[in-house]
């Protein structure tokens, strides 16, 4: 990244896709787009703090379109009313990303690589050390001023989890990506594309069939702040989906909580053999062995395994995996929080969640016997003295 990327205020400054990083110095088209030529004296010229749009111009897009990631990140944050986050809303609060995920000497505050986020709840002043990415650092441990049993909650239950009921509430995410429908061309040779009217692209003869969906709910898992990778060259099952980020923590790590989680599930290329995750050359002119010039698997993984400096056998297989995605943009108005029995319930949103005791969801004969006891001794205890008033009333 350049400085630009973050502190145009033009909106101008745009990268050329295959030009490792350069703008288009000259108007250039790539695919149905053109790229205008730059005027980078009047972009030098209007820099600024950056704003929604900067960060978004990185971070909505990832995975190569809007949303297509993260599911609580995409353009529907560039100016969001109330119902769609409270934090961003337009004609609120209006907090720019900066508002939390602040910046000391260009270490931008995260949470969700190696370290988890900052134990020191400060409140959010200007005064305070910088590391407030997490709720309480602004909300406090005990956010709910009226009401005793929620605030029991947030020893164990991340505030996301109740607040952000569905993510990609506006626009739709990918939830399934199958690389190995890829490559498919029609009678005439030309690519072939697609499209789902509510949704939007289906499949691609570049990126094969993918599944975008709106208004889903998370998946929960205990989290500590903290995620776990498998990295390039790793040795994988591939018997079963393979998480290539799983969250970090459990229910007897006091710093783990319950979180929400958008789970990415595809089909991607592996080397079957070695066992290892595929990394294929993708971009390239016809005859470089790129996957998007010349549809082979075979020569695309060749070339990027020798890039990647990685073993190659030739085996090109394809493998089920598993991405998760920490859901923690699009708070609700606390109105469209989730209510009690969206969790305490046999069918609820932690049904799957097991390994420990939850109230209406759970059943234990013994618990059960031991309350319906003291239900019983509840109620003789009050018939007797019932009976005993009854008594001294007539005396």
């Amino acid at each position: 990244m350049d400085c630009l990327v973050c502190h145009d205020s033009t909106g101008k400054y745009k990268k050329f896709p295959t030009d490792c990083g350069h703008p288009a110095y000259e108007e250039k088209k790539f695919m149905d787009k053109v790229f205008p030529k730059l005027d980078l004296k009047e972009i030098a010229q209007n820099v600024s703090n950056p704003d929604r749009r900067n960060c978004g111009a990185c971070h909505f897009f990832g995975g190569g379109g809007n949303g297509v990631k993260h599911g609580d990140l995409d353009t529907s944050l560039l100016a969001p009313s109330k119902a769609l986050d409270v934090h961003m809303d337009k004609a609120g609060l209006n907090y720019s990303c900066g508002k939390c995920h602040t910046t000391e000497a260009h270490h931008i505050e995260g949470r969700h690589y190696s370290d988890p986020a900052s134990n020191d709840h400060n409140s959010a002043m200007p005064k305070d050390n910088r590391n407030r990415i997490a709720c309480e650092s602004c909300h406090s441990a005990t956010p709910h001023k009226n009401n005793e049993k929620l605030n029991h909650h947030t020893d164990k239950v991340a505030c996301q989890t109740c607040h952000i009921p569905a993510f990609a509430r506006e626009n739709p995410t990918v939830m399934w990506w199958d690389w190995s429908k890829a490559g498919k061309k029609a009678e005439d040779g030309k690519p072939v594309k697609s499209k789902n009217e509510q949704t939007g692209v289906e499949y691609t003869t570049m990126k094969g069939e993918q599944h975008w969906k709106k208004n889903q709910s998370p998946d929960y898992y205990w989290y500590n702040g903290s995620m776990t990778y498998i990295k390039a060259g790793d040795r994988i099952a591939l018997t079963a989906p393979v998480k290539l980020s799983v969250p970090a923590g459990g229910q007897n790590d006091p710093n783990s909580r319950i979180a929400p989680f958008k789970i990415h599930k595809g089909i991607q290329p592996v080397d079957e053999k070695n066992q290892t995750i595929l990394i294929p050359k993708l971009f390239g002119k016809p005859g470089s062995g790129a996957y998007w010039a010349d549809y082979d698997w075979q020569k695309a993984g060749e070339i990027g395994m020798a890039a990647a400096g990685l073993p190659f056998s030739g085996h090109v297989g394809f493998a089920e995996t598993w991405t998760f995605w920490p859901i923690n943009h699009m708070v609700a108005p606390k109105e469209q929080s989730l209510k009690c029995d969206a969790c305490h319930s046999g069918v609820g949103r932690l049904k799957d969640l097991g390994g420990f005791y939850m109230p209406g969801r759970d059943k234990s004969r013994v618990i059960d016997m031991i309350g319906w006891g003291l239900v019983g001794l509840y109620g003789i205890g009050a018939g007797l003295h019932g009976i005993l008033r009854l008594f001294k009333t007539k005396k």
